[in-house]
């Protein structure tokens, strides 16, 4: 297989602005353990397993309960997340798989009665940023742990 280029290295500028909008996104009305559910949702759905590695791990280190992890991918038929978190989630899956008519109505008025205009907003920002790093590191196959130690990833007991 041949090696993959090395973005960051060929884009610095645009991977730290990447970066300042990631943590820009983090410090917006959207609670952690949301943020969390979104970017682990997205990752499974874009197959990135870099993404999906890293944010599971944070997510254990932020003290998620491992069961709701494993049912993210059948979140409808779980009872483990709240109206909240299931208004997130068809958000998510709504502008990360974008139909061609868009997001329909019973999805906006799903969001709209859990969030404020806001929220949707920033959560709307949230999708889009993970849905940018799973494109990024699908399309140049980042090696899911290469990160741990330095973002402090070892610590989730997960490798």
């Amino acid at each position: 297989m041949t090696q993959r280029i090395d973005y960051q290295q060929q884009a610095p500028e645009l991977f730290k602005k990447l970066v300042a909008f990631n943590m820009a996104v983090k410090k917006s009305s959207i609670e952690e353990s949301i943020g969390s559910l979104v970017e682990i949702r997205a990752s499974q759905m874009n197959g990135c397993a870099f993404c999906l590695d890293m944010h599971i791990k944070q997510a254990t280190i932020s003290g998620e309960r491992p069961l709701r992890i494993h049912h993210l991918p059948a979140w409808r038929e779980s009872t483990l997340f709240s109206p909240r978190e299931r208004a997130a989630l068809a958000w998510t899956e709504a502008l990360t798989h974008m139909s061609p008519q868009g997001v329909s109505g019973e999805v906006y008025e799903q969001v709209r009665k859990e969030f404020s205009e806001k929220e949707i907003t920033d959560l709307t920002y949230a999708v889009m940023t993970i849905n940018a790093w799973n494109r990024i590191n699908v399309a140049f196959r980042a090696t899911p742990g290469t990160a741990d130690k330095a973002y402090g990833l070892d610590k989730a007991g997960l490798a």
